[in-house]
């Protein structure tokens, strides 16, 4: 999965920036769809590795993306959401969230 991240990252954010264009309904559904799963993958690695800052950014974006109880922040808005989270997906590639320090010794 070391080199698949960047890869989907950068596919993710490919397909947010694409949001900015006037497509079909369905494809705004589809991205809703794959940046969940995405997203959810990320968070449990996270997790795993014991990154509770990523943790809570990817499980946030998790929430806000998920297709069933849809967000209505309207067009504008989800496209400056759009623009600021593929922007961020192509900064985390350069960016090692380290694990947290807050840990008890």
């Amino acid at each position: 999965m070391r080199y698949l991240e960047p890869i989907l990252k950068i596919a993710l954010a490919v397909l947010f920036f694409v949001c900015l264009l006037d497509m079909p309904y369905g494809y705004y559904e589809f991205v809703r769809f794959l940046a969940l799963v995405i997203f959810g993958v990320f968070a449990y690695k996270a997790n795993v590795q014991n990154k509770n800052t990523a943790v809570i950014i990817y499980a946030s974006l998790v929430l806000l993306f998920q297709p069933f109880f849809k967000v209505a922040l309207g067009r504008e808005i989800w496209n400056i959401v759009d623009v600021i989270v593929g922007i961020g997906l192509i900064v985390s590639i350069f960016i090692d969230f380290s694990a947290d320090q807050n840990k008890c010794k």
